[in-house]
């Protein structure tokens, strides 16, 4: 079962969703980076699953400067299409376009230390570390990586937005080729286009990172997340048997 906690940052005090496995030693840690819909029910079962697998799961509010998670939660079905369009018309964007990496750097800071002291205490020795994100979460889990060269052996990304851009601090300037990475892009992406991913395939190649990269077919923006209209049935079960065995093969 998911705890939440609190997480100390440079900005104030982060909620976080903490998972354990059941039984029996832990494999690693993974910091599970969320979406731009929020923490919620959803994200704790996401790390639940995974901490089944063997592994210790922190999952931090990254809007925490926005509000609590209580605060920020959806309050309709986001199931319903236009729900979800309503949820989204209230700000969602602006809270996304507002975590730069300036802010976002030295809060994974805090929550790599965090994970790290929660995976101490679970298995009594330091564990090997990975981060998995969804949507905005990917590009999250993309900087960790790039902040802990050498610590954060593997990243995973789903339905990812926003890798590639013109910026000069876009995600795809911080990959290293001592992590291993798998991405699930989704189709028809107009936040990750071919060309878009193309050009992630080119980068990672290029600092000579071991990697897969697929576009799930038929899979849209959001396929994972099955408290909204956006998930599919087949890529979230891709994206499961791809991640666990993923995790199993850098960790452990």
């Amino acid at each position: 079962m998911a705890e939440l906690t609190s997480i100390p940052t440079p900005d104030g005090a982060a909620e976080a969703f903490l998972a354990r496995p059941a039984s029996g030693p832990a494999r690693g840690g993974v910091l599970l980076f969320m979406d731009a819909i929020g923490l919620r029910p959803r994200i704790a079962e996401m790390a639940e699953r995974i901490a089944s697998w063997g592994y210790v799961v922190l999952a931090p509010n990254v809007f925490h400067r926005d509000g609590t998670v209580a605060e920020l939660a959806p309050t309709t079905d986001l199931r319903d299409p236009e729900n979800r369009a309503a949820f989204f018309a209230g700000g969602v964007m602006e809270r996304v376009r507002a975590l730069t990496a300036e802010l976002a750097v030295p809060d994974i800071e805090a929550y790599v230390a965090a994970l790290q002291e929660h995976a101490r205490s679970y298995a009594g020795e330091e564990l090997p570390l990975a981060a998995t994100g969804y949507c905005m979460g990917a590009r999250l889990a993309v900087r960790a990586a790039g902040r802990f060269h050498g610590l954060v052996l593997a990243v995973g990304g789903f339905h990812g937005g926003g890798l590639v851009t013109d910026a000069p601090d876009s995600p795809h300037t911080v990959l290293t080729g001592r992590t291993a990475y798998l991405f699930g892009h989704a189709d028809n992406d107009r936040s990750m286009t071919p060309e878009n991913v193309a050009d992630l395939d080119a980068a990672l190649t290029a600092v000579g990172a071991r990697f897969s990269s697929a576009i799930y077919p038929g899979a849209p923006h959001g396929y994972t997340m099955s408290d909204t209209s956006s998930w599919d049935e087949a890529g979230e079960r891709r994206h499961w048997a791809e991640l666990e065995a993923f995790l199993a093969e850098t960790l452990g």
